[in-house]
């Protein structure tokens, strides 16, 4: 007989809104246009949704000059989002460019041109060399930002002797970064802070989810990839709130990389890049070799969408 396990699976998991918006339009692109579409970077860092789209055509860069000049097929960037510096770049190649930056990405460029724009020294919270942060301070002037990266990054900065304002990544801990933030005003009384936070909805949710199934959990799962900051910060999340042992897995074949000897009660997530087929494909691997009963942990439920852009919907004349 097959050994029990219970499965507590986090919901909300996996896709987010932004995500969904960024693959259909490289899906509609090809619709539209044929192949290939380029894009610049992993359009969502997750492997198996940039391979399936490779699959139907699209060619994936790490720079434009990459790309063959005077190309007319369509060049996408990411949903991590650019730096003013590429989209200039893009513009002077004559590329025809559509943006697949997340609208969340979006409004943090935003309000980072903005502050900047009132004369705003900005700390960015974030990353060093994640494609997020790179497009985030890449609209911001040269020497008129800081980038914070932990809570004694905070306590030692000294920035210069002028009107201060925040902003940061979407993807990161809300444990850490309110400390960071805690720290930051404390300092500096007058930082001028977002009117809405910038960490995203669906990173915010699915921490939340996993801090309610690690107490529970003996070992908790993360599906998604080694890149992606918020399937690492999962991990961490869990770890932090009473998880014995967690794990960042990018599918079902990883299984047989961990012990689960004394696995009773297992925590299931994915990353806000991980497509859905990942997770149920790791349940039906565990059904092969325990006896498993699945029980879902609601902790919030997510209505959000962003439409693709007019122009990508419409047939062309």
């Amino acid at each position: 007989m097959k050994p029990p396990l219970h499965v507590l699976l986090c919901s909300p998991r996996g896709f987010c809104a932004g995500v969904e918006r960024a693959i259909a339009m490289v899906e509609a692109a090809l619709a539209k246009h044929g192949a290939p579409v380029y894009v610049r970077h992993e359009i969502v860092h997750n492997r198996t949704v940039v391979g399936r789209l490779e699959a139907k055509g699209t060619i994936f860069v790490e720079e434009l000059d990459e790309i063959p000049a005077n190309t007319p097929h369509p060049v996408i960037f990411s949903a991590h989002g650019v730096s003013r510096a590429v989209v200039e770049d893009a513009r002077s190649r004559g590329f025809a460019v559509i943006d697949a930056t997340c609208p969340l990405v979006s409004k943090v460029h935003h309000e980072a041109a903005l502050h900047a724009a009132n004369g705003h020294h900005i700390l960015v919270i974030g990353h060093a060399g994640h494609p997020e942060i790179l497009g985030t301070m890449g609209h911001i002037p040269t020497g008129q930002c800081t980038l914070i990266q932990t809570l004694e990054d905070a306590r030692s900065v000294t920035p210069p002797n002028q009107p201060l304002a925040l902003v940061t990544q979407t993807t990161l801990s809300v444990d850490e970064t309110s400390g960071i933030i805690a720290e930051l005003t404390r300092r500096f009384p007058h930082l001028k802070q977002p009117k809405k936070e910038d960490i995203c909805y669906a990173t915010t949710n699915r921490q939340t989810a996993i801090k309610s199934v690690a107490p529970r959990a003996d070992m908790v799962l993360v599906v998604g990839a080694p890149n992606s900051s918020n399937s690492r910060q999962l991990v961490a999340t869990a770890l932090a709130h009473g998880a014995s042992a967690a794990h960042l897995i990018g599918r079902a074949e990883d299984l047989s990389a961990l012990d689960f000897t004394n696995v009773q009660t297992l925590g299931l997530s994915a990353g806000a890049s991980a497509p859905e087929d990942l997770v149920q494909g790791v349940i039906t691997h565990l059904q092969a070799t325990r006896t498993t009963t699945v029980e879902e942990v609601i902790t919030a439920v997510e209505d959000i969408t962003f439409k693709i852009p007019q122009s990508l919907s419409q047939p062309t004349a």
